[in-house]
């Protein structure tokens, strides 16, 4: 039911990150700073410029602003959650290994923290969920397509999203409008991010428009297995409409793991013809 809606979004919506309370993370506190502070190229690929045309000029120092806030605080908001030790309980554990755990915060809201290793190295991940997020509906039928509206310079996007229309799908398709970004800390690699908003891309006629985040994935490899990650997957949405909590509560993580297993499934036929 809901697995067309679970998708790999990263990036922040001002609101949510401005309306939450709770101390920051300090032990584990990754700097965007310089993630999003090199801006001033804005890739366009929405209808009326054209696919991969590029619009020339800087963004304005207010969009520049909105950005930077966004990329640092939703990671660490992510990262806190992600990362806290108290609250988390098993909710689905396959015999792979990969695990599910759920977390309820403020206002009875869940969140989902998928735990599973991946036998791929955290660059491969890292070009497969980021750099080739435009590919992504070729080897996950949840999504219709993702497009790149904006490159807010080489790690930040924002990006239009349209889950699949799937049969049994109670809930319908939604849209989803985020801003995505990436970062390294030693040996980690992290994707994180939420909803955002676009001046020029409403919600559109016929969908629900979703909203994700603050959310984040964790990839960094395993010890003595440099072509192995352990991928840590915090999904965190509030998919809209008229829907009881408990069918979404449910769905969701099933929805994860469905993720998953398409995203080994395109690993496996990489690995294949590689070797052809």
């Amino acid at each position: 039911m809901l697995p067309a809606v679970v998708k790999l979004c990263c990036g922040i919506s001002y609101p949510h990150v401005r309306s939450m309370t709770g101390k920051r993370m300090t032990s584990r506190r990754v700097n965007m700073r310089s993630v999003c502070n090199s801006s001033s190229v804005v890739f366009c690929r929405t209808a009326a410029c054209g696919r991969g045309s590029v619009r020339t000029g800087a963004l304005s120092p207010a969009e520049r602003g909105s950005h930077h806030m966004s990329c640092e605080e939703a990671l660490n908001e992510a990262l806190e959650i992600v990362e806290s030790t108290d609250g988390w309980k098993l909710d689905l554990a396959e015999k792979n290994g990969d695990v599910i755990y759920s977390k309820a915060l403020k206002g009875n809201r869940k969140v989902f923290r998928l735990e599973a290793e991946l036998d791929a190295s955290p660059e491969e991940l890292y070009e497969i969920l980021f750099l080739r997020v435009e590919e992504m509906h070729r080897w996950n039928p949840s999504i219709t397509s993702i497009r790149v509206l904006k490159q807010v310079g080489r790690n930040t996007m924002v990006t239009h999203e349209v889950s699949a229309e799937t049969a049994g799908n109670l809930i319908g398709q939604r849209d989803f409008l985020s801003v995505r970004h990436s970062s390294r800390s030693g040996s980690r690699v992290y994707l994180g991010g939420a909803a955002t908003r676009f001046e020029s891309l409403p919600p559109q006629e016929g969908f629900v428009r979703a909203e994700d985040g603050p959310t984040c994935i964790i990839l960094h490899a395993l010890p003595h297995h440099s072509r192995k990650s352990r991928f840590i997957w915090l999904l965190n949405m509030d998919v809209k409409g008229w829907l009881p909590k408990s069918l979404v509560n449910k769905a969701l993580p099933r929805a994860q793991l469905d993720f998953t297993k398409h995203l080994r499934h395109h690993l496996t036929g990489q690995t294949q013809e590689s070797r052809t």
